[in-house]
């Protein structure tokens, strides 16, 4: 756990729960300065004891709770639902409660999982949610849980999220670049490739915005919002631009790629087919949008060769 950064007098008090994770650690680099900021990871708190969570608000009193955990293993979800609900469904509804409480507002961050994947076109908030797979029906018991306790919440749907470090789609393409000449890649199923950088970033824009009362009353911007990069690919396009971008930041060489249907890579969880999310409310609503997917690819990798030449 770190302790309340060093911040102005007169910051807001902002707890993040699941500092370790990869949005975690971008929430705790976005707020630094604008916030004091506890951040407790697993070790510090079990999700799964309701008891803890509670304590654990009422001893830091937040103004803001970020709630950047998950139980995010979408494959061994399947055969584990119940770590999977406490994490993704339970939790969330006590941190609800005790933001209601407290009259602190309450940032929580859910899946594009939650559909079926099988319709054309970016899905909408008003879409209605079809989960194919254990983790997307504990990420949206979380979000119901949420909006049933209401209050001064945020939910933000996101998807495919990666970053410069942690465990993620970016960093296995690069480590099997480097370890094998050839690899197959899914090519039916597609979505927004999303940093955590930029989920942070817009995270701290609007919770700033709102803190200083830029948008009036919660029933003026409370509810659910869908916020990815912009754009969309396949895991086919995301690992060529991987790979593309690799070669000139990075001098790796690129393995021979293979497309292939889902149907070549069976998994214990069956992902939706499109789960492209339309960011037109987050516009709307707070003036925010991500920068597009190559972009924000383009920030990482670049963070990366800092990393490797620092």
């Amino acid at each position: 756990m770190s302790g309340p950064a060093e911040a102005k007098p007169g910051l807001p008090r902002v707890l993040i729960v699941g500092a370790a994770g990869q949005v975690g650690v971008e929430l705790q680099r976005s707020f630094a300065g604008h916030a004091e900021v506890t951040a407790l990871n697993r070790h510090d708190l079990d999700l799964s004891v309701p008891e803890r969570i509670r304590d654990a608000v009422r001893q830091y009193t937040p103004q803001v709770i970020l709630n950047a955990s998950a139980y995010t293993a979408v494959d061994r979800a399947e055969s584990e639902p119940e770590p999977a609900m406490a994490v993704n469904a339970h939790a969330p509804r006590i941190l609800a409660e005790e933001a209601l409480r407290a009259n602190a507002l309450l940032v929580h961050y859910s899946t594009d999982y939650v559909f079926d994947g099988g319709r054309q076109g970016p899905w909408t908030e008003a879409d209605t949610p079809h989960p194919l797979n254990v983790y997307g029906a504990t990420k949206l018991a979380g979000e119901e849980a949420i909006r049933a306790v209401g209050g001064r919440y945020l939910i933000f749907r996101t998807s495919w999220v990666y970053a410069p470090h942690g465990k993620n789609f970016l960093l296995t393409m690069l480590r099997l670049g480097r370890e094998r000449d050839r690899l197959s890649i899914v090519e039916d199923q597609f979505g927004a490739p999303t940093t955590a950088r930029e989920l942070a970033q817009a995270t701290q824009a609007i919770v700033s915005s709102i803190l200083a009362g830029q948008f009036g009353p919660p029933e003026q911007w409370a509810g659910l919002y869908h916020m990815t990069c912009a754009g969309s690919t396949s895991w086919y396009g995301f690992a060529q631009a991987i790979f593309e971008r690799a070669e000139l930041l990075l001098h790796q060489r690129s393995p021979e790629l293979t497309p292939i249907p889902s149907s070549e890579y069976p998994t214990p969880a069956k992902r939706p087919r499109n789960s492209v999310l339309s960011n037109d409310l987050l516009a709307a609503r707070f003036g925010v949008r991500l920068a597009d997917w190559p972009a924000a690819l383009d920030a990482a990798l670049a963070e990366l060769s800092q990393k490797a030449s620092g």
